[in-house]
């Protein structure tokens, strides 16, 4: 490993001799300076990878060579040593960025300590995270085994969840495979588990998790309250992952007050699983009270046009009382900045609904644009994308100006989406739908072990559109593809974000609540 090279600027150096013997003693190379003109002349003609500088030097004070050095190279760590505790000075510093500030006396222990968290930090996580989940490996694999519920197959992916973003960052390519390929066996074994679960789910759903259908039922309604708005954010197509990794900055504003999930019904698709929210039916019953608004996959026209009417009657249905509330729609930016100039125009209301279309956008545009495939070439790349979508959104904005209201703040989504890599062949007529993780039609051909196959729709709570119609969905992390131009599909699709089937990631989603700090 490469030598440490520590530069440090005090004029009492002198008393200093034994902190940098016992530091050359531990392998690091201590360059020193009496004065802080010395320490930037020192640090223009040589490579140093840590600085600490005395705060109180004649001359060149410790935060005016802070700033010298700052200039000629920002990212080399800065530690500024004081005998100073005034609360101004730390504040100065702090906003100066240094990366560590020490209270004289100091010992040679805190010295290493302070040494070892800005230079070798990332290595120590590294191997660190890694160890960690060598051991939790073994513990995942046999958990994987056995006979999981609903409650213990969300701990399995919140925890494929927790490794998945705690090696994002390692340069250790060997644990990235392990991962990957511990990910696809828990896909396997959940895709069983839903195969052999999920129409007893429909028929008792007192031994079934919260489905889409319910979530206004279960979790929404109970939970309003009196003069307390409560808005309930749906982002499209919004996986565990993703929320995790926005769940930080939006923390910065808000509490978070529970952190839930709930499984999205199947088809995983918006066209079913919305609308199933937001109506508080599943899609059959929809089709029967809502014959002139549902829309089945082989009617022309959009599928999600008429949600705001199912909300409606949803909320008279079920609470039978008046409920102020609105529904709004984005799919725009200018949409979204419409919302936040007008939010206090929402705050008489008891509940508020906000569907933002952006992360489905995404995800189709990774399918749709060459450009967007080498931007989100990966999962962390496809996180990535989302937070810095969520970071300049009208919807942080908006959310910025609750935080300032008394408010709760719901954030959940529809369903998730998986990255498909293995081609399944499927032969249908004309009239089969396009998704390429579900399909609907009459004399489906396909390979039955790679499918969950619902002969009768009816049990699944799911529209009939003809006699012989059936229903299949793609399990694990494969796709539909028709034998002809088979190729040139596979080329097309293989690696891209898709939805509509049985995995984790497309049914197990965030359901999380938030009230201002």
């Amino acid at each position: 490993m490469q030598e440490t090279t520590i530069l440090w600027a005090d004029d009492e150096i002198d008393l200093l001799k034994p902190h940098i013997l016992f530091l050359s003693e531990k392998g690091y190379t201590v360059k020193t300076a009496t004065n802080g003109s010395d320490a930037v002349d020192l640090f223009k003609n040589g490579y140093y990878d840590l600085v600490f500088l005395d705060e109180n030097m004649p001359g060149l004070t410790g935060l005016e060579t802070l700033a010298e050095i700052k200039n000629l190279n920002p990212d080399v760590p800065i530690v500024l040593i004081t005998k100073n505790e005034e609360e101004y000075l730390m504040e100065d510093a702090i906003g100066s960025k240094i990366d560590d500030y020490l209270i004289k006396p100091v010992n040679p222990k805190q010295i290493l300590l302070t040494i070892k968290k800005l230079t070798e930090n990332k290595r120590l996580v590294s191997e660190k995270t890694s160890m960690a989940y060598q051991q939790d490996f073994r513990n995942l694999g046999m958990i994987l085994n056995d006979n999981l519920n609903f409650n213990e197959w969300v701990e399995v992916y919140k925890k494929l969840v927790f490794w998945e973003l705690s090696l994002e960052n390692l340069e250790d390519a060997g644990m990235h495979e392990i991962l990957t390929m511990q990910k696809a066996e828990a896909n396997v074994q959940f895709s069983k588990f839903v195969e052999k679960n999920y129409l007893s789910w429909l028929k008792n759903p007192g031994d079934a998790p919260t489905l889409s259908f319910e979530l206004f039922k279960k979790k929404v309604f109970p939970a309003l309250e009196a003069n307390k708005p409560t808005f309930f954010i749906l982002v499209d197509n919004l996986r565990y992952d993703q929320w995790k990794i926005i769940n930080p900055v939006i923390t910065e504003y808000f509490r978070l007050d529970e952190e839930e999930t709930y499984y999205s019904i199947l088809p995983t698709a918006t066209q079913y699983a919305r609308n199933a929210i937001f109506a508080g039916l599943m899609p059959l019953d929809m089709e029967k009270r809502f014959p002139g608004m549902w829309q089945n996959d082989e009617d022309e026209g959009g599928k999600n046009l008429y949600e705001e009417q199912f909300l409606a009657d949803h909320i008279q249905r079920v609470m039978r009382k008046d409920c102020k509330h609105s529904y709004h729609k984005i799919l725009t930016y200018e949409q979204g900045r419409e919302i936040t100039e007008n939010i206090n125009n929402l705050l008489g209301n008891d509940l508020n609904v906000l569907v933002y279309n952006f992360v489905d956008m995404l995800s189709h545009a990774r399918t749709d644009m060459a450009m967007i495939r080498e931007l989100a070439n990966n999962e962390a790349a496809y996180r990535s994308i989302t937070l810095s979508w969520f970071e300049h959104s009208p919807l942080l904005e908006t959310l910025k100006k609750l935080s300032q209201k008394n408010v709760k703040i719901i954030i959940t989504t529809d369903h998730g989406t998986i990255k498909v890599r293995h081609p399944s062949k499927v032969i249908g007529d004309r009239n089969t739908n396009t998704n390429l993780r579900y399909k609907q039609g009459k004399n489906l051909n396909f390979a039955p072990r790679e499918v969950f196959h619902i002969k009768n729709p009816h049990e699944a709570m799911l529209p009939k559109l003809h006699v012989s119609s059936s229903f299949i969905f793609a399990k694990e992390d494969s796709y539909f593809v028709y034998p002809n131009n088979y190729n040139q599909f596979v080329n097309y699709y293989n690696e891209t974000f898709q939805h509509g089937g049985i995995s984790l990631e497309e049914m197990i989603v965030p359901y999380v609540t938030y009230s201002p700090k």
